[in-house]
């Protein structure tokens, strides 16, 4: 549902809002016996914030009325009470709101509460949220991103913490957090428990939708509701607005489109795109992500974020061909990574920009290799000039040089380890494209993997990677340290893009200032 808001009735002093505020706020508590009251039952979540408009979400234990009221002060002064949204089985009770109209640079408070559809009387206690609009002028802005969470069968051991990194992030109070895909592990079931390497027991909370692999609908959405019983995990979503994109296991490892699962026998639905399907709906409806008319379903769009600010969330997954030996010396239907419309946006956006940076959010690195069996996941597939999907991103990086397209910088994770490449064209294969720097992090709650083959196909130079050593091994345990995010800030000042690799305890791993190149 989508609402409206005049800016002068949200700021202004209102005589019904001065009222409501009097009387403690919209909510009122209920009367009723407490078994007739709903429960908010994961916490509220904001995301896809832009200087004017938000997506806000809550989900209630049955049939409710979600009600809201939003406010520029904590304490809810001259407050506005948004219309209800209606929250049905059908969609899982959970609901979501597009907020519109909202003042740019403002720092907004909603309220969410239940009200029993039986009877109106009956609410639930309210959950209080907040998120900043984007600037509509220069000011300091700090973001964070990182990826992968609930993988590999480390889930929530309340023993140790649950999802702690999620806490580190929330003490740094960024504008806002980009997840850059693995949201959830729906092919990853949780066992009770899991041996670490070093022969610890780790102990997960478990539930029925998590014990095997997702198929259903209903499944697909346990395993959002999984992550966010984590204590740290709802704190984080109640403070900080989140941009969600999608990569491969909120369906199944390494999928593409028109992929059958017919060697998998955990599966008894063999279609990747019907489960694909599925997935895309419980994405959509367990995150506070904006709808697309024009293309229900979609995940690739752009937030601009004041005059310093734009970024681009790529789709790797959906419109990519089959994970093949990517070896194609021309471009073929099965050559598609980003796919042709993805990328005429993509180019468009780059060139009306008028932001100083550019970021482009992509789910997977450019020059990683990345395996499946003896085919290729990821665009990079060994060194040498472009073929197959590096056609592709040939072609984009050649655009950004041919139309002057200054400060891009890009941000990933997917391969659960942290690291800082700077492209150089003089080390490449292929050279028609302009330096540039890739910063990839993760994973924030998984299983620790790395280090990944470079391809010298556009030249990456490795300044900085953290990753398990030999003596480790692979699939290290969150309780081993190594989950990492990355911040940014820049200065409004002088523009200046400062980027710094973290790890779970805050300690500052790697950081480097880029300086804008104005024209």
């Amino acid at each position: 549902m989508s609402f409206r808001l005049s800016r002068r009735k949200f700021l202004a002093t209102g005589a019904t809002a001065g009222a409501a505020t009097a009387m403690g706020g919209f909510f009122m508590p209920s009367i009723s016996r407490a078994a007739d009251r709903p429960v908010i039952t994961h916490g509220v979540q904001s995301g896809d914030v832009t200087a004017n408009t938000a997506c806000i979400w809550g989900r209630a234990d049955r049939a409710s009325r979600m009600v809201t009221e939003i406010a520029t002060t904590e304490g809810f002064r001259n407050s506005v009470r948004i219309p209800h949204v209606d929250v049905l089985a059908q969609r899982d009770f959970a609901g979501k709101l597009a907020l519109n109209d909202l003042p740019a640079g403002q720092d907004i408070f909603y309220k969410i509460h239940f009200e029993n559809l039986d009877d109106g009387r009956a609410s639930s206690e309210p959950v209080i949220g907040h998120f900043r609009t984007a600037p509509a002028a220069k000011r300091n802005i700090r973001f964070g991103w990182s990826g992968d969470t609930g993988g590999q069968g480390w889930g929530i051991d309340e023993d140790r913490g649950g999802m702690k990194t999620y806490a580190t992030i929330t003490k740094h109070n960024p504008d806002f957090f980009i997840h850059s895909g693995d949201t959830i592990y729906a092919d990853g079931p949780f066992a009770e428990t899991k041996e670490t390497p070093d022969g610890q027991i780790w102990k997960n909370i478990t539930t029925d939708d998590t014990a095997k692999v997702a198929e259903t609908i209903n499944e697909f959405r346990g395993n959002y509701k999984y992550n966010m019983l984590d204590r740290n995990v709802r704190e984080f979503n109640r403070l900080i607005p989140v941009y969600y994109q999608w990569d491969d296991h909120e369906v199944t490892n390494n999928w593409y489109p028109g992929e059958m699962l017919v060697n998998d026998d955990r599966y008894t639905e063999k279609s990747a795109l019907i489960l694909a399907a599925r997935a895309n709906r419980a994405f959509r409806e367990m995150l506070p992500i904006t709808e697309h008319a024009s293309e229900p379903g979609r995940v690739y769009r752009k937030v601009s974020y004041g005059p310093s600010l734009e970024i681009f969330f790529l789709d790797m997954r959906t419109y990519r061909g089959t994970n093949d030996a990517n070896n194609s010396p021309v471009p073929t239907d099965n050559t598609d990574f980003l796919g042709r419309t993805q990328v005429e946006w993509l180019k468009r956006g780059l060139l009306n920009s008028k932001a100083t940076w550019k970021v482009i959010a992509a789910d997977m690195p450019i020059g990683m290799i990345v395996r499946d069996g003896d085919n290729f996941e990821n665009g990079a597939n060994g060194d040498g000039l472009p073929m197959g999907r590096e056609l592709e991103m040939a072609e984009l990086l050649r655009f950004i040089k041919t139309a002057k397209i200054r400060n891009t910088v890009w941000l990933t994770a997917d391969v659960h380890y942290t690291a800082a490449h700077y492209y150089d064209p003089n080390k490449a294969q292929f050279q028609d494209f302009d330096p540039f720097w890739e910063f990839v992090s993760g994973p924030l709650h998984a299983g620790t993997f790395g280090p990944s083959e470079m391809d010298n196909t556009f030249g990456p130079q490795v300044k900085f990677t953290k990753h398990p050593t030999k003596e480790q091994g692979v699939n290290l345990p969150p309780s081993f340290g190594l989950q990492f995010f990355g911040l940014v800030d820049i200065d409004a000042e002088t523009e200046q893009f400062r980027v710094s690799l973290r790890d779970v305890a805050d300690d500052e791993l790697y950081t480097v200032t880029l300086d804008p190149v104005l024209e």
